[in-house]
């Protein structure tokens, strides 16, 4: 179980990864406990309804305008020049990109502001059968439309900090935005659930960015602005980010649709999808977005010294890691999907109807995890090469078709059919940008790929359909019994991964082999 990949190439990345999964770990415990939260104060109802569609907007410009699409468009030719032209101009680059997003993210705010009943008029049609409904989601949207600024800044310190190595931090801050919104949720759901949610995310917006200051300050960056927006370099990362943000919220915008399409469903569908794609988010977000973000300053650098033989080396690698990964995470999911809902929903307003909702979307939206992990990394070696275009029109083509197959399923199938239009929209996407690639690269290790994506399937299919047994137990079924339940969900996760590792050793897995090295070498340098 060897690997010809150049050792500090592998290292770099996989450390990288390892620090920014570990941040996005603890980010996400503390998003399943936001979630808990709104949840046990908003149910899966029309009142959470309001608030989901609200939190739609600012949701959809941040893919927009800051995290995929900053980090995609910057740290390239951030990173270029770094290398090119030296730190000082580097530095000041950074400070023109500030005064820039300062300027247009602020009037994009102040527009939302002003037109939020036009918004949601365009997201949630029927809402405007139900006055009270409509004002409330209006409202709403108001309050959480400054967060698209926060959140903008945020990511471009993210950008900054990973072209110099810094991962950990960055990734870590999005911790605040589920600290905020836990909060101000509790300390303001005597005055209204709802509003308090929507303060929350916006207060949540605010730590994520400050988070980052200090490490930013620490690297000689500063705040002070530029205002030179004819600068050749911010044109350069403008012509990246305008294809990147179609591209990179091809996910949010499926979400959209699939809100807006679910708003003519029955009451508490929207919240379905909600929570079952959060669900979701925590693999994808975990190790398919930390792995995007950890090669791409690697592949940039590749790209740059035009060594596109390391460039092959280090996609196939970081794709290969990736399924070995979400792979096992996509078959738990699908086998335990009532029991994790269960265990993490069940309390308050959420009832047995709505996990049962609730896990009904997880098995479709499930499918395609590996999917949606995979397109960041293939959309991450694209940006590397600075060709944006490309994710952009695939990710056109896989919108037209999660449209079109959820008006197809969602008669017969309901919210479950907008899942599975879904997941199967992504595995488009995904295999549209994987035939791409390899007609540009000539080659990319297919062969070596699919036999890795074969092994882990397989050793993920039968650790699922041991885990899957534990699923029909009454407990799920059942309100309260948190201990109960949390002990079960975990000693069947523990064993299940217990399970897949052994099968994977068994099917000689190179991935297996190589995280069992990395680990004791980290463990030796540790020591």
């Amino acid at each position: 179980m060897t690997d010809s990949l150049p050792k500090t190439s592998r290292g770099r990345i996989a450390r990288a990864a390892g620090l920014m999964s570990v941040a996005v770990f603890i980010s996400r415990i503390l998003g399943y406990v936001r979630d808990m939260v709104l949840a046990y104060y908003l149910g899966a109802s029309g009142r959470s309804d309001s608030f989901l569609i609200a939190f739609r907007i600012p949701n959809l410009l941040r893919e927009l305008f800051a995290e995929g699409s900053m980090s995609a468009g910057l740290i390239p030719v951030l990173k270029e020049y770094q290398v090119r032209k030296g730190e000082a101009q580097a530095k000041r680059l950074a400070r023109i990109v500030f005064a820039f997003i300062v300027v247009v993210v602020g009037m994009i705010v102040v527009s939302g502001i002003i037109f939020a009943p036009a918004v949601v008029r365009v997201l949630a049609p029927n809402f405007l059968n139900f006055p009270d409904k409509f004002s409330d989601t209006v409202l709403q949207t108001r309050i959480m439309f400054p967060f698209v600024l926060f959140i903008s800044l945020s990511a471009l310190l993210m950008g900054v900090l990973n072209t110099r190595g810094i991962f950990f931090i960055p990734a870590l801050s999005s911790a605040g935005l589920n600290v905020g919104m836990i909060a101000v949720v509790i300390a303001l759901s005597s005055w209204n659930p709802m509003y308090a949610a929507a303060l929350g995310m916006l207060f949540g917006g605010f730590l994520q960015f400050a988070f980052q200051v200090p490490s930013y300050l620490r690297q000689g960056y500063d705040f002070r602005p530029v205002p030179e927006f004819r600068d050749p370099g911010l044109k350069k990362i403008g012509m990246l980010i305008l294809p990147t943000s179609i591209g990179m919220a091809v996910a949010q915008i499926n979400i959209i649709v699939s809100s807006i399409l679910a708003s003519y469903l029955p009451e508490g569908s929207i919240s379905y999808l909600f929570y079952s794609m959060h669900l979701i988010q925590f693999p994808i977000g975990m190790f398919g977005v930390t792995m995007a973000l950890a090669v791409l300053p690697a592949l940039s650098e590749h790209a740059l010294k035009q060594d596109f033989s390391s460039l092959r080396s280090d996609f196939s690698f970081a794709l290969r890691l990736l399924f070995f990964i979400t792979l096992p995470a996509m078959a738990g999911l699908i086998a335990l999907r009532e029991p994790i809902v269960s265990t993490l929903y069940m309390r308050g307003d959420f009832d047995y109807k709505a996990v049962a909702g609730t896990a009904g979307a997880l098995l479709f939206y499930s499918t395609g995890i590996w999917a949606m992990a995979g397109a960041r990394v293939l959309a991450s070696t694209f940006y590397s090469m600075q060709n944006t275009r490309t994710p952009m029109r695939s990710a056109v083509t896989a919108l037209t078709v999660n449209l079109f197959l959820s008006l197809l399923l969602m008669g017969p199938m309901e919210h479950r059919g907008l899942a599975l239009a879904n997941a199967a929209a992504s595995m488009l996407n995904f295999g549209i940008l994987f035939y791409a690639l390899r007609k540009r690269l000539r080659r990319v290790e297919g062969r070596r790929i699919a036999g890795s994506f074969g092994k882990a399937l397989f050793a993920s299919a039968v650790m699922g359909t041991a885990g899957f047994f534990v699923s029909r137990l009454a407990l799920w079924r059942l309100p309260g019994m948190a201990l109960e339940k949390a002990l079960w969900l975990i000693g069947t996760i523990a064993l299940s991964v217990g399970l897949y590792a052994l099968l994977c050793y068994l099917l000689k897995s190179e991935e297996l082999g190589y995280m069992l090295t990395f680990m004791k070498e980290r463990f030796r340098k540790t020591r």
